[in-house]
């Protein structure tokens, strides 16, 4: 089973959803910004994705400045931060049990298949 974390507002996380769709592939779909992770959901798909967070952060959004975020930050705070602040997390993200992909660009998302 895939999760998909989505914001249906983005036309990449909608791109990815079409994606999955057209393969025929049953997602969970989770509206991540309704229902923001917890820490240790984003620990676990941190560690799955096997990059900085950093990289699954909207970094250049203005949130991410808001709150005094920098890009020189330890994981663990931009964790936090994106527990607390589930707008700040890229999109799309699939996942299953074992790998994590980011779906930028969409294609990325065809490892999960």
């Amino acid at each position: 089973m895939i999760t998909y974390w989505h914001n249906p507002r983005c036309s990449k996380s909608r791109a990815g959803l079409a994606f999955f769709e057209e393969k025929g592939v049953e997602l969970t779909v989770r509206l991540y910004q309704k229902d923001g992770p917890t820490l240790e959901e984003l620990k676990r798909v941190h560690k799955m994705l096997g990059r900085p967070a950093l990289q699954m952060m909207r970094s250049k959004d203005a949130l991410f400045k808001e709150l005094g975020l920098t890009n020189e930050m330890d994981d663990d705070r931009l964790l936090d931060a994106m527990a607390n602040h589930p707008a700040l997390i890229e999109r799309p993200i699939a996942f299953t049990d074992t790998v994590a992909r980011i779906g930028r660009p969409t294609e990325a998302l065809a490892d999960l298949l």
